[in-house]
């Protein structure tokens, strides 16, 4: 299969689960910048049930008290009731602690009389952030994130974090269902979190809408512009690598600096055409401000601060075209449990050079390069095949449009999920 994702058969070839009414904790959509992955998992999630309704089904919401609400946007879920929380994030680490009694206190009465509104039954469905402590409810928690347990010495440093970390892993071990993206991620979960192999779902994410959306295949060669390519003034002249960076444990981005920097030191390839620049230039995208600064203090360190372009925050749109523009895309990682920057560049039809770890080999299969992460000499080997060798950049483009990312969506990802709901949440018989 080519860039194949292994997993659960699609239910829309089953028959239609019954609905049943979900309580969500949907913060992170609220501010997306605090915790990307669960903002780009709930807003892909919940697009697909609002795409897709399904009768009996309906939501109970949980959000912030403080910010703006962005579900209002999903105009056909059948939204019973949005309830307003306090603003856990300004305890930083001890909300790890505080939430799980918050998220009880919040979900208890939500699924009152849900079977009168037409559900089957009801789920607590925990996506990526905090789980409640005994909730009443079926609890179904989507695993988005390993850093926390794979990287302890980076986020379980003090005794509030490491205390709400054992905490959070113990609501997982108990949760009625774990999802997972990838199989791999599901090996990982038991060995780290020794969750039970019956409780874990494997349930294949989809890239963002956005890029399901966008035209596949952007540049065809180093040495000449495709017909999805950015405007310059975002990415600059010339072929590009994109790299969607964040400044945090997760992003093995010192290996990819100092392997640029051998690049530098090498030389340029004889059989590179004069024309082609070298060596590659990244354009940096969703990084933030704060992120920006770290990221070129950590490439001037290497000396190669001058190869990378800063793109500053975009719509969800142009991002799409910036990185189907690209020759390839970087997803250097030390931990990536959802892959979606590779969900992402797949999408469009653009190969990756990606980290050989967690969710990733599943992802990329043959739609790329992947690459042990802290391995500078692998690594800067295949940036230079990535940018020199046309006959196998051809081959991964053609894999990857291929792939099944590029045919997954939203809506399968959520009548999966269905499924899950209707075997946790359903009572028998």
């Amino acid at each position: 299969m080519a860039g194949g994702l292994r997993g659960l058969p699609s239910a829309a070839e089953a028959a239609a689960p019954p609905g049943v009414r979900v309580v969500i904790d949907a913060r992170a959509l609220q501010e997306p910048e605090r915790a990307p992955l669960t903002a780009a998992y709930l807003d892909g999630l919940l697009s697909g049930f609002d795409a897709d309704p399904v009768d009996g089904e309906s939501f109970a919401l949980l959000l912030s008290s403080d910010a703006d609400d962005p579900t209002e946007r999903f105009t056909s879920l059948s939204v019973i009731g949005r309830r307003l929380l306090p603003p856990t994030r300004l305890l930083r680490s001890g909300a790890l602690t505080v939430d799980p009694f918050l998220l009880r206190g919040a979900s208890l009465g939500a699924a009152w009389r849900a079977e009168r509104g037409g559900a089957a039954g009801a789920v607590y469905h925990a996506a990526g952030g905090g789980l409640p402590i005994a909730s009443g409810l079926p609890v179904i928690a989507t695993l988005l994130d390993l850093a926390p347990w794979a990287a302890p010495e980076a986020y379980q440093r003090g005794m509030a974090a490491r205390f709400g970390q054992r905490l959070r892993a113990q609501l997982l071990r108990e949760a009625a269902a774990v999802i997972v993206g990838t199989e791999e991620v599901a090996l990982a979960a038991r060995k780290l979190l020794r969750i039970k192999g019956d409780r874990l779902r494997v349930v294949p994410l989809a890239a963002r809408p956005a890029f399901l959306a966008a035209p596949v295949g952007g540049k065809a060669s180093v040495d000449g512009d495709g017909p999805n390519a950015p405007a310059p003034h975002r990415t600059g002249e010339g072929p590009y690598l994109v790299y969607g960076a964040r400044h945090d444990a997760r992003h093995d981005l010192g290996t990819l600096t100092e392997a640029l920097a051998r690049l530098v030191a090498t030389g340029k390839p004889a059989r590179l055409k004069a024309s082609v620049p070298w060596p590659p230039r990244v354009v940096i995208t969703e990084a933030t401000p704060d992120d920006r600064a770290e990221i070129a203090r950590v490439a001037a360190r290497d000396g190669v601060g001058d190869l990378l372009t800063y793109v500053p925050s975009v719509l969800a749109e142009e991002l799409a075209a910036i990185v189907s523009g690209a020759r390839a895309a970087l997803v250097p990682r030390r931990s990536d449990a959802t892959g979606f920057a590779a969900l992402d560049a797949l999408a469009v039809g653009v190969p990756v050079v990606a980290s050989a770890i967690e969710a990733l080999p599943g992802i990329v299969g043959t739609a790329g390069i992947l690459v042990e992460p802290r391995d500078v000499d692998r690594l800067a080997a295949a940036l230079t095949t990535i940018w020199t060798n046309e006959s196998l950049h051809t081959r991964l483009a053609a894999s990857a449009a291929a792939s099944v990312v590029a045919s997954r969506t939203w809506v399968d990802v959520a009548r999966d999920v269905r499924a899950i709901y209707a075997e946790v949440g359903v009572p028998r018989g």
